[in-house]
């Protein structure tokens, strides 16, 4: 069954960034949108167009018609966002089934870009204050302006160092108030509607993935985390560090460069491939200027981050995946 937005669950879906400027398997769905009972982890083995066309047309319109993104992000989480907006070019029909519009349109996913309200940018600058960041999350969700909005996704700066155990538990915090059965939703409560959370993995840094506080320790906590309890995970990791044939190289930065490679996986495969047949270009906004998820000189990075966010979506709708 899938509910209108008035009633569909919010989903908070947390992305990266480089210190420079500025992350695969599921249970089954309970069918109504309330968290699953397993892990939802959307790694780099979802992050392909071929997983991506096995998704129904009857979930994309859902997708679509009952849902509303906000999206606040810095540099590295225009890997989602002009990955997003340059879906709908790549292939025939993939302009009515990835649909999407920054303004509400009819048949198409409103994606909010970066729609303000809060004193920070990312989740790396929330570090410094978690109980703030979750208060401002509280009066966001709370506002009536937002009641709509059924997806909300956030982004770090570099992962690197921060408090990925305070992550959790503050969207844990979140969850106990906001989600399926949650203390302040409800008739008459400060919010209408259960939210659902969705985490999501750090970004890969050149050389230093491994370690207390590097980008592949963090990955695992946020994902254990999330298998755990069974929530949504998008990981930034796995898919930065991962080629398209499934290699993985643990030395990589965000841009699939590669000593162990020697050079840049993601630059080579795409320069092999056939553009519109197995990647396309990625845009700042829909139907707009051509670019790079930022920090990234090819846009197979991008591809495959929207590719994974659309499979949470899918999700979040009641596909069982």
């Amino acid at each position: 069954m899938i509910f209108p937005k008035s009633v569909l669950l919010l989903s908070v879906l947390t992305l990266t960034m480089t210190t420079s400027s500025c992350g695969s398997s599921g249970s089954d769905s309970n069918g109504d949108n309330t968290p699953e009972s397993g892990a939802t982890i959307a790694a780099a083995s979802i992050a392909t167009d071929s997983v991506l066309d096995t998704i129904p047309d009857s979930i994309l319109t859902s997708i679509r018609d009952d849902f509303e993104v906000a999206y606040f992000h810095t540099s590295h989480g225009t890997h989602v966002s002009y990955g997003v907006f340059g879906l709908p070019d790549f292939k025939d029909g993939y302009d009515e089934k990835f649909a999407v519009s920054t303004s509400d349109e009819p048949d198409k996913l409103y994606f909010r870009d970066n729609p303000g309200g809060f004193s920070v940018s990312d989740l790396s600058n929330a570090d410094n204050d978690w109980e703030g960041w979750v208060e401002e999350a509280r009066t966001w969700l709370e506002d009536p302006s937002n009641a709509s909005v059924n997806v909300f996704i956030w982004s770090w700066c570099n992962i690197a160092n921060h408090d990925a155990t305070a992550y959790c538990n503050s969207m844990q915090t979140l969850i106990d108030e906001y989600g399926a059965g949650g203390s302040k939703v409800g008739t008459g409560l400060a919010r209408k509607n259960p939210v659902n959370f969705v985490f999501m993995t750090g970004h890969a840094n050149v050389g230093s993935n491994t370690g207390d506080g590097q980008p592949k320790n963090q990955a695992a906590i946020i994902t254990e985390f999330c298998e755990t309890n069974g929530y949504h995970c998008i990981d930034y990791y796995s898919i930065d560090t991962t080629a398209m044939d499934g290699t993985y190289y643990e030395d990589t930065g965000d841009n699939g460069n590669s000593a162990e490679y020697g050079g840049n996986f993601y630059e080579d495969w795409q320069a092999s491939h056939t553009e519109g047949v197995d990647w396309y270009r990625n845009r700042t906004s829909p139907g707009g200027s051509e670019a790079y998820g930022q920090h990234n000189t090819q846009h197979i990075t991008a591809n495959r981050k929207a590719f994974a966010f659309w499979w949470v979506m899918a999700r979040l709708a009641g596909w069982e995946g």
